[in-house]
């Protein structure tokens, strides 16, 4: 791991999924040393972190999106 990764919270959903998917590839592939190692678990949790950050981000939208739809719907009653 090197230090010009960008900073997690800068990363879209999609950057960190698929940084996550190649951080946890390479933890599989069970080559890194136990200190590069640490590095990318540490890397990935942040990154799983982000990602759902994203997610509940996302599901707050349609939750209140949802409720908008249903009091509107109630209104023309």
């Amino acid at each position: 791991m090197t230090a010009s990764l960008p900073d997690v919270q800068e990363l879209s959903f999609e950057q960190a999924r698929d940084e996550l998917v190649r951080v946890v590839s390479e933890l599989e592939q069970g080559a890194a040393s136990l200190e590069q190692s640490l590095a990318l678990w540490e890397r990935g949790e942040a990154l799983a972190a982000r990602c759902e950050e994203w997610l509940l981000g996302a599901k707050r939208r349609l939750d209140a999106a949802r409720a908008a739809a249903d009091a509107a719907a109630e209104d023309e009653s």
